[in-house]
């Protein structure tokens, strides 16, 4: 009797003291591209999410609460990430860090939405905000915001009246594609050369040999990591003189690493850029990375390490853990550095959960992104 009276006094204790550790931790879902072709976007993003939570659980965590963050591999494939949303939330995830690739947030996004999850993505495709999903933001601007940024310079800077487009066609590229062409009309530029590609293509010959046969004044490269640099290697190949401009994945550091001297003088608008080490806390961000991972970040990395600041800054504003009242503090918001200063730069959520921040155009000179102008909020 007594050995049963001990037993049971043990279990009690114990699951009094697993009740009081749940108490003190909160959980986040790591939901990310960690293996397949997206696996360069998915890492990076997951390491700046790894530098966030270490410092916010060094500065007490998110409401004295210590912060989990469980890892969930979507191997780059849409309809698993929409299970792992769900098994995540299923695992007492408070909110969502993920997906990368528009495809996968697309299908996941609506899980979330369904249990009032609050969800960072580091999707660009206008479609993920047109959804009206108000439990989604995006830690970089979309398409629409990003790719008009670059028009001043087609008109301004390069004068081009004759433009290419190379694409890749999935829910990423069919966005920035459009987007982009609708500028160029509005800028009287014409497109003579739209060469559309599928995700994990790896032979570009063909889609090269058609840009340098319309010989546009410049090409507009809007492709995944992978893709991009297989096509900067086929283009340097058959010698594609005129400037390759596009969006971030075109300058990135996985990029240039598979490109090597093809990326050299690659172009690109970029929401937000390790290489701003001008900017304090960008480069402090930059210098820790590199430390630990012994790797340079890529914007994923600061897309990642800003959605999980923002999720402590904002949850702290609301002063609850209460998904519905963190969607709602987030329409219209904006954080200043100056009180926030892990958001890095200057950042406001439209009502649709769009970001609007200051950003850069950057080329790739001896290997590297280098910062050459800077592009206002807008």
């Amino acid at each position: 009797m007594y050995r049963k009276s001990l037993l049971a006094m043990s279990a009690a204790v114990l699951a009094t003291f697993g009740a009081a550790q749940a108490q003190e931790t909160v959980k986040i879902g790591m939901v990310a591209e960690l293996s397949g072709a997206g696996a360069p976007a998915g890492t990076n993003w997951r390491d700046g999410i790894k530098v966030a939570i270490e410092e916010i659980n060094a500065e007490g965590g998110i409401l004295g609460k210590t912060v989990e963050v469980t890892e969930y591999d979507t191997q780059t494939d849409p309809q698993v990430s929409r299970a792992l949303v769900q098994k995540a939330i299923d695992e007492g995830a408070y909110a969502i860090l993920g997906t990368i690739y528009s495809g996968s947030t697309m299908v996941n996004m609506l899980v979330a939405q369904q249990n009032s999850t609050p969800q960072f993505v580091g999707s660009e495709a206008p479609s993920v905000v047109e959804k009206g999903n108000p439990f989604v933001f995006r830690t970089s601007s979309g398409a629409q915001k990003g790719v008009p940024a670059l028009t001043a310079y087609f008109t301004d800077t390069l004068k081009a009246k004759k433009v290419g487009v190379a694409w890749v066609n999935n829910e990423f590229g069919k966005g920035g594609h459009d987007v982009f062409v609708e500028e160029m009309k509005k800028a009287g530029i014409e497109v003579i050369s739209d060469v559309p590609s599928e995700q994990a293509q790896t032979d570009y010959a063909a889609d090269v040999a058609k840009l340098k046969e319309a010989n546009p004044d410049a090409v507009f490269v809007y492709m995944n990591q992978e893709e991009s640099a297989r096509f900067l290697i086929e283009a340097k190949k058959q010698g594609l003189a005129m400037p390759l401009v596009g969006e971030v994945t075109l300058t990135e550091a996985k990029v240039i690493e598979l490109a090597g001297g093809a990326a050299e003088g690659a172009i690109a608008h970029v929401g937000v850029t390790a290489t701003a080490t001008d900017v304090p806390g960008i480069g402090a961000f930059a210098q820790k990375f590199e430390e630990t991972f012994k790797r340079k970040p890529t914007h994923d990395a600061i897309k990642g390490y800003v959605g999980a600041w923002t999720t402590k800054y904002v949850t702290e504003m609301v002063g609850d853990f209460n998904g519905e009242a963190f969607a709602d503090k987030m329409h219209g918001l904006c954080l200043k550095v100056a009180d926030h200063p892990k958001i890095l730069l200057d950042t406001c959520w439209d009502e649709r959960g769009e970001m609007s921040r200051p950003s850069f155009m950057v080329q790739v000179q001896n290997g590297a992104p280098v910062v050459i102008g800077t592009v206002p909020a807008n």
